[in-house]
């Protein structure tokens, strides 16, 4: 069977652009977050499992769950995904819509993980870097982790840059027993 996130794809696709089309891309957004959220229920889960329920019933269930946050389109989303049996799919339909929305709005999420605190003035000048070397919108979360010794690990979507010591001394022992 195929993983979740490949299943969830032509959907969460759909779903950008529809809100893209829209002018609504937070109004989705904020909306499959909370089906996200609702879908990780066990009762719910229960509830999409149950071979007793139709897919219309399935559908009205969860449309209903959602309260009246909903627009028509966002709720035919729903009606379609039941069609499909795909409803447990909203955590990575969420998942992937955020990825083509930061896409849209040129944005990236970068983590940056020092072994040290680091000086906002230090900061503002990689985020700067960072948002001309990425050619997006950087927002940039930091973390400390005393176990890479010196230097920084930097994540950007799937694009990590390795430059702590320890990183290195894995590479040199690495080199070294070859």
């Amino acid at each position: 069977m195929a993983e979740p996130i490949t299943l969830a794809r032509p959907y969460a696709k759909a779903a950008f652009e529809a809100a893209r089309d829209a002018s609504a891309l937070q109004s989705w957004s904020d909306a499959l977050v909370e089906a996200a959220a609702i879908t990780r229920d066990s009762k719910v889960k229960a509830l999409l499992s149950s071979p007793s329920l139709t897919a219309v019933q399935k559908a009205a269930a969860f449309i209903d769950l959602c309260g009246d946050t909903l627009n028509e389109a966002q709720k035919n989303f729903i009606r379609v995904l039941a069609d499909n049996n795909r409803l447990p799919l909203f955590p990575q339909v969420s998942q992937l819509f955020e990825l083509y929305k930061a896409n849209q709005e040129k944005a990236v999420d970068v983590e940056l993980q020092t072994a040290y605190d680091i000086d906002d003035a230090v900061l503002a000048k990689l985020a700067t870097s960072l948002t001309e070397k990425l050619d997006r919108k950087v927002s940039l979360q930091t973390a400390i982790d005393p176990s890479l010794l010196g230097g920084a690990i930097i994540r950007a979507g799937d694009t990590v840059i390795d430059g702590s010591v320890r990183g290195r001394l894995a590479k040199l022992a690495e080199t070294m027993s070859h």
